[in-house]
């Protein structure tokens, strides 16, 4: 079976158990992000573990299911927790979850992640929305042969797509507008991957702030990559849990990432679910139209 079968297996599989929910929207929630799951309603609970192919999660922070329900009144699928290049998958083992969310019908993600904070000024606990991004990973999950059956939209699927706006502009339009109606600024930023899983040096900061980043993790950027390939749209959301290397007074940890996460992820549940509605709502009205 190849891997597109595999995709469409898995998909399948979620159709089932979906009981007739058909989300256009998913999320996917970094470490220490999960809060946001709890506010969906009638929700439908399938752990990686069931799912055909699915990779598991192995860090703390990650449980590590699917949760499907109505998130604000919208039709959505919440991955909670993803998995990582650092834990031993291979690049098409990250992303096979979000190909099984294309697969699934959604048309839109919002994919969140625990991020250092480059950009001086930046605050523990800032949401930030991603305006575009730096891959340092040294790979690209698309290497090896082109799958245009991945092109769940017109002109998606190609070999050599364009990446000009990797960050929907009308999605973080919604997102700062949402922002504001909940209380705070949605300020924008450059996002830049690293593989991980050691954290940066102070030198390396330095250098990744010389190239334009303001914030620094170890996800997302695959999953944007092969997002964009299917023609999903996406919206990026930091949430800056350490200063990066060199501009904190402490040593870093992954128990002060998990720690800033869990004290603001009822904010990032706030605006999802505010959110997700409207993005649902855009999306429905184009199918319509």
């Amino acid at each position: 079976m190849d891997y597109f079968d595999q995709v469409a297996e898995a998909a399948a599989f979620l159709t089932t158990r979906l009981r007739g929910l058909a989300p256009r929207v998913g999320i996917v929630l970094g470490s220490g992000l999960g809060a946001a799951s709890d506010a969906v309603a009638d929700g439908v609970r399938v752990p990686y573990s069931e799912i055909p192919y699915f990779p598991q999660s192995t860090v703390e922070g990650h449980t590590g299911r699917i949760v499907a329900g109505a998130l604000g009144g919208a039709p959505t699928a919440i991955m909670q927790g993803r998995v990582h290049f650092y834990e031993g998958y291979t690049p098409r083992e990250v992303t096979f979850p979000l190909r099984v969310l294309g697969a699934l019908g959604v048309r839109a993600v919002v994919l969140t992640n625990a991020a250092g904070g480059i950009e001086q000024g930046l605050q523990l606990g800032q949401l930030v929305a991603l305006s575009d991004h730096i891959n340092m990973m040294g790979w690209n999950p698309l290497t090896g042969p082109n799958e245009p059956r991945f092109g769940f939209a017109p002109g998606a699927g190609l070999r050599f797509f364009d990446m000009t706006e990797a960050y929907s502009k009308r999605l973080r339009a919604l997102a700062s507008e949402a922002a504001r109606e909940e209380g705070f600024e949605l300020k924008e930023g450059v996002y830049l991957a690293t593989p991980g899983p050691s954290f940066e040096t102070p030198a390396e900061i330095r250098a990744f702030r010389t190239l334009g980043a303001t914030l620094v993790g170890m996800s997302t950027v695959p999953e944007t990559i092969v997002a964009r390939h299917m023609g999903l749209e996406v919206l990026g959301i930091s949430c800056v849990t350490n200063l990066a290397a060199g501009l904190g007074a402490t040593p870093l940890s992954h128990e002060e990432v998990f720690e800033t996460g869990r004290k603001v992820e009822a904010r990032l549940a706030g605006l999802l679910a505010r959110l997700t509605p409207r993005i649902d709502a855009l999306l429905g009205a184009e199918a319509q139209g």
